[in-house]
Formats: C-alpha cells, structure tokens, sequence
C-alpha cells in the first residue's frame, strides 16, 4: 500500500519484471493497493504484472496526478486479463485521505505535477519524455506547479470500508 509516489511505487512494484530484478527473496505481496498514484509513465511490459489483485484508488478532481492515466493503464490490464479494480471518488482531491489536508482544497504552489508529461521508458531503463525524445526530468516544460490537495472525509470513509472489504475477500475473512 502506497500514497502518491509511494503509491506510484505500490503501483508498479507489482511488475513481474521489476519482481525478477529486486526480489530476492521470492516472497509476493499478497495485494497492491495504490491510493492517488501516478500513472503517467508507461514502463516496458507494465502490463506483465503479478497475478496478485491491485486496487487503486484515486479522486476525479485530483489534478496532481489524474486519475484519467490510471484508468487508461487499467483499461490495459484488464484487456492482458488481470485482476484491476479503479475506484474514483467524485469530489475527492489528491492526499484525500489525510485529515490534516486543507477543506477545501488548496494549492500547493512548490508541489510539482508530472500531469502534462507523457513517459515511456526505452529499452535501456532510460524514462523519455515523448514529447521532447530527450530523458525525463522535473525540469522539462511539461512539469507543473501548483497542483491541488485536500481532505474529503466521505472519500476517505468510503476507501477505508473498501480497502477493508477488498481485504476481507482477498483472505478470505469473515
């Protein structure tokens, strides 16, 4: 389970590819649960992920990271087969979840945004932005500043009971 960029990481962690490069261990996880993560990367072979459930969570006006990206790499996974469930909150901004988040949303002016950016990774590992063909940095045009996070108690109500029945049926609870 991940938030933001750590939900980015949730996210992707579930690459079979990245599981053979990393995962010593042979231990899976037993879900991946990304709240509000970026999907404006589109890693190599993203679509051969563990067979493991991913439930990702993120909000409609959440312009920091959009949730229209995950739901085109969700749209992929489905279509390769895979175990993918999006849930989106209508009113509930990026950071959702945390009750120290402004109400409403607020502007983060230093934050920055990768939402105008479209990144593929090339065959050496090297992440390009495809617009420029030049590799990725914060530094490129297309990186925005100023995106917005908030607090939305019924979203963060609905995705914590959602998050818990996804897990009841998961390990089979009671």
């Amino acid at each position: 389970m991940g938030f933001s960029r750590g939900g980015q990481a949730a996210l992707y962690a579930s690459l079979k590819r990245f599981h053979r490069l990393w995962n010593k261990s042979g231990i899976e996880f037993a879900a991946y649960v990304p709240f509000y993560p970026n999907c404006m990367t589109t890693f190599r072979s993203d679509t051969d992920v563990a067979d493991q459930a991913i439930r990702i969570f993120g909000g409609t006006p959440d312009d920091y990271n959009p949730i229209g990206a995950c739901k085109a790499y969700v749209a992929r996974l489905r279509a390769a087969g895979k175990d993918v469930v999006l849930t989106e909150y209508p009113n509930a901004p990026h950071a959702f979840d945390n009750p120290l988040g402004a109400r409403p949303a607020k502007v983060q002016p230093t934050f920055e945004s990768v939402r105008n950016c479209r990144v593929e990774e090339e065959d050496d590992g090297v992440l390009m932005n495809v617009d420029t063909k030049q590799p990725f940095t914060y530094k490129d045009a297309c990186v925005f500043h100023g995106p917005h996070t908030g607090y939305d108690p019924e979203a963060t109500q609905a995705a914590t009971e959602s998050v818990n029945e996804s897990f009841r049926s998961l390990f089979k609870l009671n």
